[in-house]
């Protein structure tokens, strides 16, 4: 039911900075955990960052202190503030939505996807 567009990927040197956003309609995200992905060709999409509809937040170990997940649910909008970036970073950033934040941060437990957006670091 939800539809959900991402934006805000594009090309940065290492160490910079870079702010996605997804953007739903249809539905209001305050109603579901949110998440995003990130994809490299050829191999599986893996969990970031989630947000449930409480508003606490889970991060992969890696982007741990560097990435930040938030929601305006009042714009309707999830975003990401990734800092100090690397070229492990790269990759098609995806926004997820499910009811609830599963125990597994896992793309097939999610439902509802965007389209994503290209991050690429060098």
């Amino acid at each position: 039911q939800v539809q959900l567009v991402e934006s805000g990927g594009g090309s940065v040197q290492v160490g910079g900075s870079l702010r996605l956003s997804c953007v739903a309609s249809g539905d209001t995200i305050g109603r579901y955990c949110m998440g995003w992905f990130r994809q490299i060709p050829d191999r599986e999409r893996e969990g970031v960052a989630g947000i449930e509809s409480d508003g606490s937040t889970s991060y992969a170990d890696s982007v741990k202190g560097r990435f930040t997940i938030s929601k305006d649910n009042a714009k309707n909008t999830l975003n990401l503030q990734m800092n100090s970036l690397t070229p492990e970073d790269s990759g098609m950033y995806y926004c997820g939505a499910v009811q609830r934040c599963p125990i597994r941060f896992i793309a097939d437990d999610f439902g509802w996807w965007g389209q994503g957006t290209q991050v690429t670091v060098s």
